[in-house]
């Protein structure tokens, strides 16, 4: 009687679950690059309905406004870095543009019956010392008082436009150039100069870009505030001193929020009490489109610079294409809300993936002691 072995059947491996697919991983590659995707897009876009978007002296133009904007984000991106949100920095951008303004125009001493010209560097310093005055206000409330970012900065919002109301009267301060006799010229150099035919602003942008990044990737400061945002009990209790680090990044965005209206006020060559209405707005929008996540602990410099272009190009796109304004707010609101979609949906697929791999692993070590028996 013989008996037929059965001959072994070639079993086909079966596939490893902690290898995610490719279709996810192409998801995954565009959500994280979905802000320079749109850029491109948006470049191309504008290319191929105006001949003048891509001339050298639109672009220069293009990025000095991108500038403004660039600035007051990356302060804001420390700030929500944090877990926080400072609405304050538009006003904070025209009242440090008006104490430029009073300061350069003569500053009237009652007292003594005199009027005061400081030189330029003194205005400047004073202008950026109440900016950081009003972000470190907004710590105190946060920190000391318990207050919610949201509630102090709002609050800040309307006193800082309130002060720079009560000080110009509500007036524009015009001709902010200075005069030789009185020693305060070379005020619009900050605004309106050049360096090797490049905008002042534009260096100033890079300078802020660069210190930025310094700062959040090689100093123990940059990985308190992400420690902080991404769980401020945990950081705490790691010795993460979480109180100085919130007061810290409201100063920030208030020293940036100051430079900004320092350089506005330049370029114009004047000082409005309204000057920087809405640019809150725009600065949480590039934070918010590069990639930044608005309960912290998520958000880089590129991405702020990238999201800052995109607002940037859209807005002077639409303005090159004669697009009317409130078609033009209604389309950067759309581009936020889409922005804040996309990265909800980026959010999902990724703890989707991490559950995927959490079972596979606990799978592997339920199935390692079977295979030992």
């Amino acid at each position: 009687m013989t008996t037929q072995q059965a001959e072994p059947t070639a079993t086909k491996p079966a596939p490893d679950p902690k290898r995610p697919s490719r279709n996810v991983d192409i998801w995954s590659l565009l959500m994280e690059g979905r802000a320079f995707i749109a850029l491109i897009l948006l470049v191309i876009v504008f290319a191929s309905l105006s001949d003048s978007f891509l001339t050298m002296n639109n672009l220069i133009t293009m990025t000095k406004h991108v500038a403004y904007n660039a600035i007051l984000a990356i302060g804001m991106l420390f700030v929500i870095l944090k877990g926080g949100i400072d609405l304050s920095v538009g006003s904070t951008v025209g009242l440090s543009g008006v104490v430029a303004g009073t300061l350069l125009q003569g500053w009237q001493l009652e007292l003594f019956d005199i009027v005061a010209f400081p030189q330029v560097w003194v205005v400047v310093i004073a202008s950026l010392a109440v900016g950081t005055l009003v972000g470190a206000v907004n710590g105190v409330l946060v920190t000391r008082f318990n207050v919610a970012p949201f509630i102090a900065t709002l609050g800040m919002l309307y006193v800082a436009r309130g002060a720079a109301l009560l000080i110009s009267n509500g007036t524009t301060y015009p001709r902010l150039a200075g005069s030789e006799e009185l020693g305060n010229q070379g005020f619009l150099l900050i605004g309106g100069g050049r360096i090797l035919g490049i905008p002042t602003a534009i260096w100033i942008m890079v300078v802020f870009a660069l210190i930025a990044v310094f700062v959040l990737r090689k100093t123990p400061f940059g990985r308190w505030v992400y420690a902080t945002g991404g769980n401020e009990r945990a950081a705490e209790l790691s010795g993460v001193p979480v109180k100085k680090v919130k007061m810290r990044v409201y100063i920030i965005s208030g020293f940036c929020a100051a430079t900004t209206g320092l350089i506005i006020s330049s370029e114009l060559t004047s000082a409005a009490p309204q000057l920087g209405e809405t640019f809150e707005l725009n600065a949480i929008a590039a934070v918010v489109i590069g990639g930044a996540a608005l309960t912290g602990g998520r958000g880089n410099v590129r991405g702020v610079l990238i999201g800052a272009f995109v607002i940037g190009f859209l807005s002077d796109g639409l303005v090159l294409l004669g697009v009317s304004t409130f078609w033009q707010i209604t389309i950067k609101g759309a581009v936020i809300i889409l922005a804040v979609m996309l990265d909800q949906a980026q959010q999902r697929i990724k703890r989707s993936k991490n559950a995927a791999l959490a079972a596979a692993d606990r799978q592997s070590s339920r199935q390692a002691p079977q295979a030992d028996n």
